[in-house]
């Protein structure tokens, strides 16, 4: 015996563009301070490793300060996406980050040329 259950037709959904704009602007706000945390514990391990400040008490892969100082980068970065995008622009990769080596995108061929253009010395 073969049971069909049928579902009524709803309404089409439609992609609304800037949906979730308070979630993202929590998240943002959330993300500063964290990258604050994350850049303080970088320079205590910076200032540590020079002998200016006490002993750092994080062993293990969570010892370094370049891994510090990276993480708040990319959560500052990723905080400043977030607030864009909460404040009404368009959820995207802040323009310092959009030339790094390996993203490709409308601007990769102008910088091509231009490096091209560098290399032969005009």
């Amino acid at each position: 015996m073969i049971v069909k259950i049928r579902f009524p037709q709803g309404r089409a959904r439609k992609h609304q563009r800037g949906t979730n704009r308070d979630l993202t602007a929590a998240l943002g706000a959330l993300l500063v301070p964290a990258s604050l945390m994350a850049y303080s514990l970088g320079f205590w391990r910076l200032a540590s490793d020079m002998g200016l400040a006490g002993q750092f008490d994080i062993t293990g892969a969570f010892s370094h300060w370049q891994l510090w100082i990276g993480l708040g980068v990319l959560l500052h970065a990723t905080a400043i996406s977030l607030n864009r995008h909460a404040r009404g622009g368009d959820l995207s990769m802040p323009q310092v980050l959009g030339s790094l080596p390996g993203r490709r995108g409308p601007r990769t061929e102008e910088l091509k040329s231009r490096v091209h253009a560098a290399s032969k010395g005009v």
